[in-house]
């Protein structure tokens, strides 16, 4: 892989390794950049506390070690501040408001919840309730309208199974916004190496057809997932065969 923008550390409290792990992986692998995208914090205004997510207070650190990082391998590998984010409606200025006091390079969009999350649905559960999709396609699209995002993390993540012909309906509209705005949609290698129900070959036939393009994301918890050739292989077999088109890098909107 040219590069990779979907990489996690120990600080969300679910993957595992340091920065410095990773990017170690990364330059063994023959990567050109890397893109950390950590969970981001959301200090929720509920008093909500995320089981997923970096701490806010963690957001200085977390930042402070991959500048230091960029500066000790410079010359060898490109190296990025990001995060991977939900586009809460009630919640976002104030997750601005802090990750923006730091560097930050980019965004990615992982639309995990409906609503906020306090108060949603997690997208990954299995449903058969159009409104629920209908929402989730809403809200990503309405995240890609600010401008603030980079791509979409595991667009397929939305875990429908009532009728195809719904399913293509709303997803048809969502590929569509996405690739009016140029912002590409991930193939996700964790799903593909967990044998999650994500990637989906029937979003992917989708987005072929509505001229959506895609990037490869490693979606690494650990710094081993960044050399995963197999896995990676078999992501670009799946874009093959469903006709999408790929791009090996993305272009970082900046904040």
């Amino acid at each position: 892989m040219y590069a990779n923008y979907h990489t996690h550390t120990y600080l969300c409290r679910h993957a595992e390794g340091t920065p410095r792990q990773y990017v170690l992986s990364a330059i063994d692998a023959g990567m050109k950049e890397l893109g950390f995208s950590d969970h981001v914090p959301y200090s929720f205004s509920t008093g909500h506390r995320s089981s997923f997510r970096m701490d806010e207070s963690s957001t200085g650190g977390y930042v402070s070690q991959i500048l230091a990082l960029r500066r000790e391998f410079a010359g060898r590998i490109r190296i990025y501040v990001g995060y991977e984010a939900e586009y809460y409606p009630a919640e976002i200025d104030a997750m601005l408001k802090n990750i923006l006091s730091f560097e930050c390079d980019y965004l990615i969009l992982g639309q995990h919840f409906l609503n906020n999350e306090y108060d949603g649905v997690y997208s990954g559960a299995p449903t058969s309730d159009e409104s629920v999709l209908a929402g989730y396609a809403d809200q990503v699209c309405e995240a890609l309208d600010t401008g603030l995002f980079s791509c979409v993390a595991h667009p397929d993540l939305i875990n429908y199974v009532g009728d195809p012909a719904v399913y293509g309906r709303h997803m048809s509209r969502m590929c569509e916004h996405a690739a009016a705005l140029g912002i590409p949609l991930e193939i996700n290698m964790l799903g593909l190496r967990t044998h999650r129900h994500y990637p989906r070959r029937d979003f992917w036939r989708i987005a072929a057809r509505v001229g959506a393009r895609a990037v490869i994301g490693c979606d690494a918890h650990e710094a081993d997932a960044l050399s995963d050739g197999d896995t990676e292989a078999a992501a670009r077999l799946l874009a093959e065969e469903t006709g999408v088109k790929l791009t090996d890098k993305l272009r970082l909107r900046s904040l």
